[in-house]
């Protein structure tokens, strides 16, 4: 993009508006064709897109990937890892390949970043999961294969301090073939590799320093939570202990891990044991489908969602039909580094200041120290929306986010709605937002706040047509 104005700050050049847009962009050394008609990806989230913090061992998202995938290695070394894929991928990778609707609110430009009509940055790791699937589906001489998917993915959301652009998922699933049970042998072969999987991860969970108490009183429920008909009941007992119990053995590892970290630092109300419990949920990939939650300082928190892989996934992958069962899960990175390193602002994950880079060892989970704390400067940004709300296009919230976000970047600590009314009279919609300018880093003056605060309220005016207030 070409900016036909830039005013400079303390902090930098920052782009007002652009009056040309670039026929292609550049990620990750490709370039790809743009369509005005779609395109919303910016500068800014292109710029991210080679960070992958996931990658990084001494980055609290990359420690708690590495301690996960290691830990669940520990017990057999099924998991193939599947670390590298890049952000950029097709419509039908991420949407219709996993039968999203074609009205489904993810396929909105409010939500997603879009490079043209066929190409998009991932919104979840899912998008390759059938590639996955497909990879460990040729590894025919084992009953048993799984995969592990780590990746950034990209959301046009709300600012505040849990919320970011881009966030880390990790996915991961496991797959046994059923196989006819060998001469004399009460069960068939893969029941019996799955009853002993699951006295393996048992014996990893009972080795674990703090031990976990598991409340735990889900089972299928046909009208809510209901077992595929192609699995058996014992099938789907078997699978959901093994799945129940791997997924504990995750909580387990990087829970301890903080446990043992806080014994060292004598902290106060170190736990004696770890509580978690089981619920049922609705996921449209596994039924049934279940999360857990943990408690922690006081609270129930969830951590991961997982479940029975649906049948009509693997047919996709190339599975035949009845030829496989298995379980697959899947979790938020970030939010799980930002309560185990006690991050309180999700911008410190993407700081590349040393005095946060620098705190953080491989394979520990310490907690955060702050360095600094430096004062917000609120501005309330006010506006009439359109008269006639037909000649333009309507302001979705994630949009007037997308605004402050391109302009003002991390110096922007949070965005909320505080005022929305109607006129009685003109039946006009008046919305206000206020906006909490602070940097990680240092202090800001009046002077970039109110550069930057001009920027967002002519770009909103000139975008969409809104009349201040």
């Amino acid at each position: 993009m070409f900016p036909n104005r830039i005013i400079r700050t303390r902090a930098g050049l920052y782009r007002l508006y652009s009056t040309l847009k670039v026929p292609h962009v550049e990620i990750n050394g490709i370039n790809y064709k743009t369509d005005p008609k779609i395109t919303n990806v910016t500068d800014s989230i292109i710029k991210l897109t080679g960070r992958s913090l996931h990658l990084k061992e001494s980055h609290p998202v990359g420690i708690l990937r590495d301690l996960i995938e290691k830990k669940l290695n520990s017990v057999d070394n099924t998991f193939k890892i599947f670390n590298n894929f890049k952000p950029v991928v097709t419509t039908m990778e991420n949407f219709d390949s996993l039968g999203f609707p074609k009205d489904h609110p993810g396929r909105s430009k409010s939500d997603t970043y879009y490079i043209n009509e066929t190409h998009l940055l991932r919104t979840h790791t899912s998008a390759h999961e059938l590639e996955c699937f497909e990879k460990i589906r040729n590894d025919a001489d084992n009953i048993k294969s799984g995969f592990l998917i780590s990746a950034d993915v990209y959301r046009r959301d709300e600012i505040d301090k849990t919320h970011y652009p881009v966030f880390h998922q990790m996915e991961g699933a496991t797959i046994w073939r059923r196989t006819k049970a060998n001469e004399g042998a009460k069960e068939p072969t893969y029941i019996e590799k799955i009853r002993e999987d699951i006295r393996q991860v048992e014996d990893q969970l009972n080795k674990e320093n703090v031990k976990i108490t598991v409340d735990d009183d889900t089972i299928p429920l046909k009208e809510y939570n209901p077992k595929q008909e192609y699995m058996s009941d014992l099938e789907v007992d078997l699978c959901s202990q093994h799945l129940k119990r791997s997924v504990e053995l995750i909580v387990s590892e990087v829970f301890n891990k903080k446990i043992s970290s806080m014994v060292k630092n004598k902290a106060n109300n170190t736990p004696k044991e770890l509580k978690v419990r089981w619920i049922n949920a609705y996921f449209p990939w596994t039924a049934p489908s279940w999360e857990i939650e943990v408690w922690w300082q006081g609270e129930w928190l969830e951590l991961c969602g997982c479940g029975l892989i649906r049948q009509d996934v693997l047919l996709r992958a190339g599975y035949k039909p009845s030829e496989t069962i298995g379980w697959a899960f899947g979790l938020g990175l970030d939010r799980i580094a930002m309560l185990l390193f006690e991050i309180p602002d999700i911008r410190l994950l993407w700081s590349s200041d040393e005095r946060f880079s620098k705190q953080f060892s491989k394979g520990l989970i310490t907690s955060f120290k702050p360095y600094s704390k430096h004062p917000g400067s609120f501005r309330d940004v006010a506006f009439w929306l359109p008269k006639d709300k037909l000649d333009v296009h309507q302001v979705h919230e994630n949009d007037l986010m997308e605004i402050i976000r391109n302009i003002a970047g991390d110096l922007v600590e949070s965005v909320k709605l505080v005022d929305s009314f109607t006129h009685p009279k003109t039946g006009r919609k008046s919305m206000c937002y206020r906006i909490n300018y602070q940097s990680m880093d240092r202090n800001l003056t009046n002077a970039e706040v109110n550069a930057l605060q001009d920027m967002v309220c002519s770009k909103l005016v000139k975008d969409y047509s809104v009349e201040l207030r």
